[in-house]
C-alpha cells in the first residue's frame, strides 16, 4: 500500500512532514498506478477522485481557508498552519454515464 500526496508546493509537502504524514510527493498522478488499499492526499479535480475511489483507494482533500488576498500564491509552512491546513477525506462516486 503507498500513500501518494499530489503537490507542486513544497510548502505543502513540508507541513505534511510536520504532521508525521509519510507520503510519496508527486507531482502528477497517473491514477492507473493507485490500487486498492493505498491513500491519495491532495487537492484533485472530483473525477479523478472518483476513480481514486473506484479502484478501492482513499482519498484525503487537502482544505484550507486562503483569505482572497493569499490566493495564488505560494504558501508557506506558517500559512498553512494560520489558514487552518488540514486533510479531510472524501468519498466520490460517478452517477450515470
Amino acid at each position: 500500500m503507498t500513500t501518494y500526496f499530489v503537490t507542486r508546493h513544497s510548502g505543502a509537502v513540508e507541513w505534511a512532514r510536520r504532521q508525521g504524514i509519510a507520503a510519496e510527493a508527486v507531482s502528477h498522478l497517473d491514477v492507473e498506478t493507485v490500487k486498492s488499499g493505498d491513500t491519495v492526499l491532495g487537492t484533485l479535480p472530483v473525477n479523478l477522485v472518483a476513480e481514486i475511489n473506484r479502484r478501492g483507494a482513499r482519498y484525503l482533500h487537502l482544505r484550507l481557508d486562503v483569505p482572497l488576498q493569499h490566493r495564488g500564491q505560494e504558501l508557506t509552512v506558517e500559512d498553512m498552519e494560520t489558514f487552518g491546513a488540514r486533510f479531510e477525506e472524501f468519498e466520490v462516486k460517478r452517477i450515470g454515464q
